[in-house]
């Protein structure tokens, strides 16, 4: 890159250039302090976010959780300390400067990458290459379906990206942006840190990608401007706010701006040595201590941190001008709560279950879960990764969301299992909508990073993953989930339902629903399955995680412990048990997260010691020796029937048979353990 000349920098406007000189400052000061972090980036936008948060960004430092506000995405999360000088400084009250001076220690809400509830202004977690990015794409489908459904006056605000090369190598960014443009998601706006370096070195040593095209070729306008002129940088952003199209400003810039290490890999990460960070702040002209901000540059930043202020008062003042009944359901929708009639009309479900009983495929009971739930909770938004007709997630009247129809509710993401699941992430995290989306559960596999942010971030997504084992049949190996539901059970905060029939499938969507920090997952069968739960009871039994579904007949010997399509299994083989005279407990275990979380005479009532016990799911046995063995249990008398290798591809029954999941087989442990 050619040299640049800061003096000149500095002479052509230089109050931006003191303003964006406290960002760099800060950023300098507090890795140093921290002896760890990214240095580099902070230093190299902070020319461009001076000019997008004094200029363009929609916010109200006084009020960070203002709905109708823009947001702003570091997808390029490791360079955090360029958000938490920006909040610092535009008057974020709970991002002080103690709080700044403690970047990267234990308790402090200034992380080594921004996380989502740790301070105000951090709109997502992000530090996953291309998570914010695709986030952001969410966040402003969540703002096209609100803006469709109250109108302009109540919603009307952009969503702002910064991200890197990283973020737009990494195979994530493609489903994003494809997504995008179809969209024509035209309030999003991506600014692209075009600094030419990674951790390894130069990008070209890896990729030799032409962005602008490949924007392009996705149905995006481009914009281009040099990083460090305030005035071509304000140029390029009004510009791309402009377009009817989500836009790409690609600005060049140089990391590490005015170190020694800058446009090099070094300086990419921490600059800790003092002759490096006081080189730096020489060349800023920068003469006052660490974490020392002028007070004149302080009020400025401060009063651009006001400068919303009137635009937040007028809307509250629109928003009060609704009817008391439109500002309820507002209220209600943004604060995540369920309507009253959730509960009543999910009761009225099960029991019309319970009394015809019909045999049908947990997906199909998702369905007719979701065509009662859909009318009653307008903010849905639903879709599958090219599965809908397998998924069974769109119910009549939804309509599809679309650029020519921005009030449909249904989403075709098409086969991108991580694009959609960030995006629905980031719908989540924007407020007033709740998304779902459904793929076939062996490709958790390709939704995984972000499936694991929704648990890290505690937010309310709802997975639904058909075709959950070896039951999906001739598809094969290559479809057929087997360790899955033992990594998911392994995430923390993740509530994973294997419900075995249409009551329990309905009353896991009810939980899900309920349950506001905490994303789920339901894994649902493609096969038919009988109904279990054929005595109505009002009860939500699968908030308990755990509990039993048919006592023994005669006096307990066995108890059998089964989730999903394999609690008929163990229906069959109780039945087996007992025409022996060996009294037999089937416990249906719809949710192990809920069930540990019952306290411990739920779980004794459900568990209680003396008899032998043998769990059987048509998955791995891992995460189920805490209730075999714990819990009141013995290794002696515990055995599991499940797999223990990869599927085959033959029709569901023949597969159950071959590999031994059936009443039969799960009878004869129980024989052997007494």
């Amino acid at each position: 890159m050619e040299p640049v000349d800061l003096k000149a920098l500095a002479a052509k406007n230089p109050g931006h250039w003191r303003r964006a000189a406290c960002i760099r400052a800060l950023a300098l000061d507090a890795v140093a302090a921290a002896n760890s972090g990214h240095s580099g980036m902070p230093m190299g936008m902070a020319d461009i976010a001076t000019v997008l948060w004094e200029k363009h960004l929609k916010f109200d430092a006084a009020a960070p959780d203002w709905p109708d506000r823009d947001r702003f995405i570091l997808s390029n999360g490791h360079g955090s300390m360029l958000l938490y000088s920006l909040l610092h400084l535009t008057g974020f009250e709970d991002m002080t400067l103690d709080q700044v001076k403690n970047f990267r220690q234990l308790g402090a809400i200034t992380a080594g990458h921004p996380e989502y509830g740790h301070a105000k202004g951090i709109e997502t977690t992000t530090g996953p290459l291309g998570q914010g990015l695709a986030n952001a794409v969410g966040f402003a489908m969540a703002e096209e379906s609100l803006r469709a459904r109250w109108g302009k006056k109540v919603v009307d605000h952009h969503t702002w990206v910064f991200a890197g090369d990283g973020c737009l190598m990494e195979g994530v960014s493609h489903e994003a942006i494809a997504l995008a443009g179809k969209q024509k998601l035209s309030k999003l706006i991506v600014v692209f840190d075009h600094n030419g370096i990674t951790i390894d070195g130069k990008v070209s040593i890896a990729d030799i990608t032409d962005q602008k095209g490949r924007f392009e070729a996705a149905g995006w306008d481009v914009f281009e401007c040099d990083g460090h002129d305030a005035d071509d940088i304000d140029r390029a952003l009004t510009d791309a706010k402009a377009s009817d199209r989500p836009a790409l400003v690609i600005a060049t810039t140089h990391i590490a701006l005015g170190s020694s290490a800058q446009d090099t890999a070094k300086g990419h990460g921490a600059l800790t040595a003092d002759d490096v960070v006081a080189g730096a702040k020489a060349a800023y002209g920068w003469t006052t201590g660490p974490f020392e901000i002028p007070a004149d540059l302080k009020a400025e930043w401060e009063e651009i941190g006001r400068r919303g202020r009137p635009e937040r008062e007028a809307w509250e003042a629109r928003l009060a001008a609704l009817s008391a009944g439109k500002q309820a359901d507002w209220a209600r929708a943004q604060a995540g709560e369920m309507p009253r009639k959730l509960s009543a009309t999910i009761k009225a479900l099960k029991k019309q279950v319970s009394e015809t009983a019909p045999k049908v495929a947990t997906r199909k009971s998702s369905e007719m879960t979701l065509e009662v739930i859909n009318p009653l909770l307008p903010e849905t938004l639903g879709g599958s990764a090219d599965l809908t007709g397998s998924n069974n997630t769109l119910t009549a009247g939804m309509g599809v969301f679309a650029p020519e129809d921005r009030k449909g509710r249904y989403i075709h993401y098409g086969i991108r299992e991580h694009g959609m699941a960030a995006a629905m992430n980031g719908m989540a995290l924007h407020g007033g909508v709740r998304p779902y989306g459904g793929t076939f559960m062996c490709f958790a596999d390709y939704a995984r990073p972000a499936m694991r942010l929704s648990a890290l971030m505690g937010i309310s997504v709802q997975y639904v993953m058909t075709h959950d084992s070896i039951g999906l049949g001739e598809d094969g190996p290559t479809h057929q989930p087997v360790e899955h539901l033992a990594m998911l059970r392994a995430t923390p905060n993740m509530l994973v339902f294997r419900p075995a029939d249409t009551v329990e499938t309905a009353e896991a969507w009810e939980c899900a629903l309920m349950a506001g920090d905490r994303p789920s997952v339901l894994a649902l069968s493609r096969q038919g399955l009988p109904t279990v739960r054929t005595e109505h009871k009002a009860k939500n039994m699968v908030a308990q995680g755990g509990y039993v579904l048919a006592e023994a007949g005669a006096k307990r010997q066995a108890i059998l412990l089964a989730s999903g399509s394999e609690v008929a299994v163990a229906m069959a083989a109780k039945a087996l048990l007992e025409a022996d005279g060996i009294g037999t407990r089937v416990v249906s275990m719809p949710s192990m997260e809920l069930f540990a979380a019952q306290d411990e005479a739920w779980r004794k009532r459900v568990l209680p010691g003396g008899a032998v016990r043998v769990a059987v799911e048509a998955g791995v046995r891992q995460g189920w020796d805490r209730w075999l063995t714990g819990e009141r249990g013995r290794d002696a008398k515990a055995d599991f029937v499940g797999m223990d290798s990869f599927g085959a591809s033959a029709p569901a029954g023949d597969l159950y048979k071959h590999f031994g999941i059936t009443g039969e087989n799960v009878a004869a442990k129980v024989r052997a353990l007494l």
